[in-house]
């Protein structure tokens, strides 16, 4: 997977868009800056505004970096094989990234956070975008619902990455209905069970179906 600047453009415009935005908006920033709010959308730490370039830096560019760097090393070249699902993939996550970033730095600026639940629909909206994508992710080391069964076993992969699809899929998707109808201190627990179960649940599933596999073949 070689580097292709004309087919990396539009990935590389939407990961400097959260730099070209905080450049604009740089000089009107106060020099403290909010950098955390509790559930309700009050602020309960400051910092300052400099901490805003490092989260530009971490959040969309250090994830397009990680993105290029991943099928270079993957040992078995199956991140490779991927071709344009890989980019799409890519390029999702790496959206996500940005709008969380420009999101985060317009909230620093205005000072308020208005809905603290538009955070967890985009959050949701990424479960969906991911799980759209497990099912055609190959066997790597990097991405995905990575067990010693799954790692094992092509088909152990394939079979859990099926269930975590639609489960990610379906979680996404109550994780956005929630948070726009729940109270956020209440809508915080539906989330983080919401994405207990999707991530362990695939994870017991793995481990069940290469036992159930493996006493087949015996």
């Amino acid at each position: 997977m070689n580097f292709s600047l004309k087919k990396e453009l539009p990935t590389l415009g939407i990961t400097i868009l959260p730099l070209l935005y905080l450049g604009s908006v740089w000089n009107s920033l106060p020099e403290t800056v909010p950098i955390h709010w509790n559930l309700e959308g009050d602020i309960d730490n400051w910092g300052s505004k400099y901490a805003l370039i490092g989260l530009v830096f971490l959040m969309p560019i250090l994830t397009y970096i990680l993105m290029l760097v991943v099928p270079k090393i993957d040992p078995k070249k199956r991140i490779e094989a991927m071709g344009g699902k890989y980019d799409q993939f890519k390029f999702i996550l790496v959206a996500f990234m940005s709008v969380l970033s420009i999101f985060i730095i317009y909230i620093s600026k205005n000072q308020k956070l208005s809905s603290p639940g538009i955070i967890f629909v985009l959050v949701g909206i990424l479960y969906i975008s991911l799980g759209n994508y497990f099912k055609v992710l190959k066997q790597n080391y990097f991405i995905g619902i990575k067990t010693p069964w799954t790692l094992e076993n092509e088909e152990v992969w394939k079979l859990t990455h099926l269930l975590a699809g639609k489960m990610w899929v379906i979680g996404g998707l109550a994780v956005v209905i929630l948070s726009l109808i729940l109270p956020e201190n209440i809508n915080f627990y539906f989330f983080m069970g919401i994405t207990a179960i999707i991530s362990i649940v695939p994870i017991v599933y793995s481990y069940l179906i290469y036992k159930k596999l493996k006493n087949t073949n015996q």
